[in-house]
């Protein structure tokens, strides 16, 4: 009997061997959504160097906690929920001056160039009310669907469906109100 039979074969159980695994999945879960998790972060905060800390903290709570991250096909929605939660913690720790949402106009509206009419559906979106706000925002923006925006959200997706058809129709009452008659027919 050869005595590979008798012992069986070597399994590898250096901790390198993980580490590199480990580290390859790491890296690959950066590349594939880091561009994604920035986006988001940015659209939170605004801030273009805020929005780089969360994403650089949220990299590194996914490390320490890659483990746990079971189905690699929930990774993205995992991973915003980490930046949610690290954005929270940023109001935790300091607090931060209040500005007027009043501040900003209607104006962009008028102008019929694109840039300014983002910035104002931005501005219109802005002003829902955060529990319709989020939802929408991961859906339009992030590309997610009603079942993962209720596990990032830990909501069920009934609730977030509805969430998401309220948004829109509050949206679209901000929109019809604020239109201001701009050609009017001769009679």
């Amino acid at each position: 009997m050869p005595i590979i039979n008798f012992f069986g074969k070597k399994k590898s159980t250096s901790p390198v061997d993980s580490d590199m695994d480990r580290q390859r999945k790491y890296e690959a879960l950066v590349r594939a959504y880091h561009r994604d998790l920035y986006r988001y972060a940015y659209w939170l905060c605004k801030d273009q160097s805020i929005a780089e800390d969360l994403v650089q903290e949220t990299c590194l709570r996914a490390w320490k906690s890659l483990d746990s991250l079971q189905d690699e096909k929930a990774a993205k929605s995992w991973l915003i929920t980490i930046l949610r939660r690290e954005n929270a913690r940023r109001f935790e720790r300091k607090q931060f001056d209040l500005v007027d949402i009043d501040d900003y106009g209607n104006d962009a509206k008028v102008s019929d160039e694109p840039h300014h009419q983002t910035e104002w559906v931005q501005a219109q979106i802005m002003k829902l009310d955060v529990e319709y706000r989020e939802p929408l925002f991961l859906q339009v923006v992030g590309g997610f669907s009603g079942e993962e925006i209720g596990e990032i959200l830990d909501l069920n997706k009934n609730t977030v469906m509805t969430r998401l058809f309220r948004a829109r129709n509050q949206l679209k009452e901000m929109m019809d109100s604020s239109e201001s008659p701009r050609g009017q027919q001769n009679g």
